[in-house]
């Protein structure tokens, strides 16, 4: 049979030092495809500390707030507040889709109180598809998206939002 081989066919023998074997192959995308999930799985678990001492915020200058979910700051520009949404304002609903009901100027008057209570803290933590930061902020050790969802004056949704 051996003599039957062409030159091409011919067995090389694998060399110990150049290759890692097809268990080891197995071996190493197999941890790297859990480091990869634990780092998206535990991504947001910091959610509801306070933000005074991470180094990633910044003070919310000048916030204004449109509706219940809402924030704009001189830092960022428009914001939305992560993990939650609040009934939209009159209008404001796209036909089609499924909006939060509720009442959205007493959601927009809760959170405008909630922002003058004391300063702002926020950290970005992504850009959506319409190009506003998506934002964890805090009064004190107060999250915002948290407080709005224990009022009553929004939902948990887009996110994994973590509230003591």
């Amino acid at each position: 049979m051996r003599g039957n081989r062409r030159k091409w066919q011919r067995r090389r023998p694998a060399s110990a030092s150049t290759t890692i074997g097809n268990r080891g192959f197995w071996t190493v995308t197999a941890i790297m495809c859990a480091s990869a999930f634990g780092v998206v799985w535990f991504w947001d678990s910091g959610a509801s500390v306070s933000a005074s001492d991470d180094p990633d915020t910044f003070a919310c200058t000048a916030p204004y707030i449109h509706d219940g979910d809402n924030i704009r700051c001189q830092e960022t520009g428009r914001g939305r507040l992560y993990g939650i949404d609040a009934p939209e304002m009159p209008g404001a609903c796209r036909p089609g889709r499924r909006c939060t009901p509720g009442d959205p100027f007493a959601s927009r008057d809760h959170l405008r109180r909630l922002a003058a209570s004391g300063e702002v803290r926020c950290r970005k933590i992504e850009t959506d598809h319409y190009g506003r930061a998506i934002l964890q902020c805090w009064v004190g050790q107060t999250n915002l998206s948290c407080a709005q969802v224990e009022a009553g004056q929004a939902v948990k949704r887009y996110g994994d939002l973590k509230c003591p």
